[in-house]
């Protein structure tokens, strides 16, 4: 039970609800969190605390305010759709050249797979099943034989579903390939999402597959988020894009067996060992 009586919430889901509040507003107050979460003020001060001391919000008087840059947020998906549109195109035709006609794929929900989604018609006989409803949108629309299965859960502001729901269809199904992308990718702590039940979500679903890909434009290498759902060694691709230089992408090549560097200004994507 919590301290007034009510459900627990345990710290993890405290300070993700603390930063997605975050996300809607500049700073919240230590009284308002504490009456929405029914627990004591002490038990938040605690918790934003915490969250200072890993640089993802400021702490202030009487409360928390948003941190520039803020690496734990999650922006909705129309914000994040306009981040590196050339980036996330160049990502996407490279990671359709990798699919084989019949092939199984989970695909998660972001605006990089939402690019993808709409080129799948190029490959016959696949089947997706995903968590994204802009993802079943975008192949629907796109038309050609895909087949989509949709997980079902609770939408979150990427316009994925996760949680529970979505987690336990994952575990009972099989496919070929995860395709995922990632609000970060770091070379020490692996693949995170801001958003807890995503990270459930998305990690259950690298499980469930044989091979994990992960596109990844420039701006994700080296970011950290609030939820692991990963460690770099699961990742069997990686595709990002022709931005990033050698130096950045040293690390990734050590550690995953294929990397592919999508060109910005060209049709074909490098390979690099």
């Amino acid at each position: 039970m919590s301290e007034s009586g009510g459900e627990v919430v345990l710290a993890p889901e405290r300070q993700g609800r603390i930063l997605r509040e975050l996300e809607r507003r500049e700073a919240i107050r230590v009284t308002e969190v504490a009456a929405a979460l029914q627990v004591s003020e002490m038990t938040v001060r605690r918790d934003i605390d915490a969250l200072d001391a890993r640089g993802l919000l400021r702490r202030v008087h009487g409360g928390a305010a948003r941190q520039a840059g803020l690496s734990a947020a999650e922006p909705g998906f129309l914000v994040k759709a306009d981040r590196e549109r050339e980036a996330k195109a160049a990502i996407a035709a490279a990671a359709v050249g990798l699919l084989s006609p019949g092939m199984t794929v989970f695909l998660t929900g972001g605006t990089t797979t939402y690019q993808l989604a709409q080129l799948l018609d190029r490959v016959p006989g696949l089947t997706v099943i995903t968590n994204s409803l802009k993802v079943a949108e975008a192949i629907q629309l796109a038309g050609g034989s895909t087949k989509v299965v949709i997980t079902g859960g609770e939408r979150t502001p990427s316009e994925a579903l996760a949680g529970p729901v979505a987690t336990a269809t994952v575990r009972r199904l099989h496919a070929d390939l995860c395709i995922m992308g990632v609000h970060g990718i770091s070379p020490d702590r692996g693949l995170s999402t801001p958003n807890l039940a995503e990270a459930d979500t998305n990690e259950a679903m690298a499980s469930a597959a044989d091979r994990l890909m992960v596109l990844a434009d420039k701006t994700k290498l080296g970011v950290v988020s609030l939820a692991a759902i990963c460690p770099l060694s699961a990742v069997d691709v990686l595709v990002t894009d022709a931005s990033a230089d050698d130096s950045e992408l040293k690390p990734y090549r050590a550690a995953i067996a294929s990397v592919v560097v999508a060109p910005l200004h060209a049709s074909n994507p490098q390979r690099k060992p």
